[in-house]
């Protein structure tokens, strides 16, 4: 039995397998309204990656989102190969759930050696250990971001920055957002988990600099946000058991769409991935 937020993301990551390249996925215990779209993304990784036979690690992964899903169901995760040699493999998956298509994904796999190597620097910012916890920061805004209250936690936040609430009270704007992240416990020694929870946790704040750019916060403004796709090139294995710096911003936004991007910073300062998110967000103002 489940006994921390952390035990229930491990154990929705720990697919059933229904049939010839068919898992199924539960939800966890605490859920919003609609399937949280990290773990959609994070189970759809873990199908394709258990049927991969090579020893290849991940380089990308798409999600193109088609409908809403119901956490009172579980998700089918059905796999296509596409592709497999020894050193390059394709996967399609198809999240199903009642005959409907909530969303499809690609992920490739590279096995191509050393070469080249680069990074861009990691931001110079407040070591994790000197920052307030998400707990502290949420405490007298109980009433504003309520579904963050009320939210499963597997992952310890810090943020670098006041975050959206704390920032819309004091009237201020936020061009970027940087977080420091890592499990609320141990992870286990397996390279697929540690990648699946980082994509878990890539669709956390990823979308907040579209609006904190303008000076607005989730609770505080009448804020509708839905993601469309989300993409995810790995570059370094992550090890989620210590922190990672995930730092984002928000390029463009126009026509009642947005992009946030940003990277996931080791504690060394390699980056270890790169994020693309596209919302559409739209923001009410006043009564309207």
């Amino acid at each position: 039995m489940a006994t921390s937020d952390l035990d229930d993301l491990l154990a929705i990551l720990d697919l059933s397998d229904v049939g010839a390249d068919v898992f199924a996925g539960a939800h966890p215990r605490k859920n919003p309204p609609r399937t949280f779209g990290g773990q959609l993304m994070a189970q759809s990784f873990v199908a394709a990656t258990r049927t991969v036979a090579h020893t290849i690690a991940p380089s990308a992964l798409s999600v193109h989102f088609i409908a809403g899903g119901d956490p009172a169901v579980d998700i089918e995760y059905h796999v296509v190969r596409l592709r497999d040699e020894r050193r390059f493999a394709n996967r399609r998956i198809d999240a199903m759930q009642n005959g409907t298509l909530l969303a499809t994904a690609l992920v490739s796999y590279t096995s191509a050696g050393a070469g080249l190597e680069h990074s861009i620097p990691m931001p110079n910012l407040p070591a994790p250990e000197t920052l307030p916890t998400i707990d502290q920061l949420l405490v007298g805004y109980e009433k504003v971001v309520p579904g963050f209250v009320e939210a499963l936690r597997p992952i310890e936040w810090r943020y670098t920055n006041e975050p959206s609430w704390i920032m819309r009270e004091k009237g201020g704007t936020l061009t970027a957002n940087q977080v420091w992240l890592k499990a609320d416990g141990v992870m286990p020694d397996d390279p697929t988990l540690n990648t699946a929870a980082m994509i878990y946790s890539s669709d956390t704040t990823v979308l907040d600099s579209i609006i904190t750019t303008h000076g607005l916060s989730w609770g505080w403004d009448r804020i509708f946000a839905v993601t469309v796709n989300h993409s995810v090139w790995f570059h370094r294995q992550v090890d989620f058991s210590d922190w990672v710096l995930y730092s984002t911003d928000s390029p463009v936004a126009a026509e009642s769409r947005g992009l946030g991007a940003g990277h996931f910073f080791s504690p060394a300062g390699d980056v270890v991935a790169t994020v693309v998110q596209e919302g559409i967000v739209k923001h009410f103002p006043g009564n309207a």
